[in-house]
């Protein structure tokens, strides 16, 4: 990755704001950190990624500057800012290449922040950062080699191996949701079938739902959300199993297993010590969801690989995906010594 350098004037303010953004399906978090990580103000947002990339990316800049004025952070203070995007992204020219489940195709997200705010910039797929953030302060802290798997509206992936976030020659990589798994028609975000993310994303195991419910065999869910795709979220599919409905159960159950087909699949290319799985749809039905993809990828690796992984759940939530990207570009773009 290219790494620009920006020279400061004597006279200029101190950089020592580091911001964070997480780039998601359905919403957009900016954090403002200081150079020891200790949170200074954040910013969340739906993103409405259906108007578009241009709309998008002004949300973005928009989003950020609403967490500086809320906080009253000078943006002359701003150290660089670090973002994580759904999709693979062109980590030498920062631009998202495309997002499967957001509509952004080439979009130069890296030139539009440093000349928003006049400051560097990097950008890095949104698991990655989460991976990453979780790799410095959350479950895999002091990993080898850490993967995440985060099922959503898609299923991401990412890897940082002896502290570096993996990725391919200028492109990011670790696309675990678009490696096939089945033979099955389903389509995911992409052209692609049978792919890991069309038959365990959140938005499959949704529409699945929908069609128990309206079929009557999810009496809860059927109450509670109804049949729209757009109400049966991570939260309404848990309480629905918590109001009896096994049929979702059986849903939830059997997308984990195919979770654990994949998370197999990565334990035997590079034994990882430590898969971590996060996303709100783990967040909310962590036990049945982390124990059924730990179970599945225990008996599917080669019996040598066994026991040399754990599978755990994220820790930090929405904040390690902000975290991770605000500590990736301190670490890109060092500061010099005070």
């Amino acid at each position: 990755m290219s790494v620009a350098v920006y020279n400061q004037p004597m006279e200029s303010p101190l950089k020592d704001i580091w911001i964070g953004f997480d780039l998601g399906g359905t919403k957009m978090l900016a954090v403002a950190y200081d150079h020891e990580f200790k949170e200074l103000g954040r910013r969340r947002r739906k993103t409405r990624g259906r108007e578009g990339s241009d709309s998008g990316i002004a949300r973005i800049g928009s989003t950020i500057q609403r967490l500086l004025d809320e906080n009253d952070l000078d943006v002359d203070r701003i150290a660089g800012i670090g973002i994580g995007c759904p999709g693979p992204i062109d980590l030498k020219k920062g631009r998202i290449l495309m997002t499967p489940n957001l509509g952004w195709d080439d979009v130069d997200i890296q030139s539009f922040l440093e000349k928003e705010f006049d400051c560097p910039a990097t950008v890095l797929n949104d698991v990655d950062a989460g991976v990453y953030g979780e790799f410095l302060f959350g479950a895999a802290k002091g990993s080898r080699c850490a993967v995440g798997v985060f099922p959503g509206t898609g299923i991401g992936g990412g890897c940082v191996y002896e502290g570096q976030i993996l990725h391919g020659a200028g492109i990011s990589c670790m696309e675990i949701g678009h490696t096939r798994v089945s033979s099955g028609t389903r389509l995911s975000g992409s052209s692609m079938t049978g792919t890991l993310e069309a038959e365990a994303s959140r938005l499959t195991i949704a529409s699945e739902a929908a069609k128990t419910a309206y079929r009557g065999e999810a009496p809860a869910l059927l109450k509670d959300a109804g049949t729209d795709l757009a109400d049966i979220r991570s939260g309404a599919l848990a309480d629905s199993i918590k109001n009896g409905d096994k049929a979702i159960k059986a849903l939830v159950e059997s997308a984990s297993v195919t979770i654990g087909y994949g998370v197999a699949n990565v334990v035997n290319l590079l034994c990882p010590d430590t898969i971590i799985l996060g996303g709100g749809l783990v967040e909310a039905m962590e036990d049945l969801i982390v124990s059924t993809v730990r179970k599945t990828a225990r008996e599917c690796v080669m019996p040598v690989y066994k026991d040399r992984f754990e599978v755990k759940p994220a820790k930090l939530g929405d904040d390690a995906g902000v975290l991770g990207a605000a500590a990736w570009a301190k670490k890109t773009y060092p500061q010099p010594p005070e």
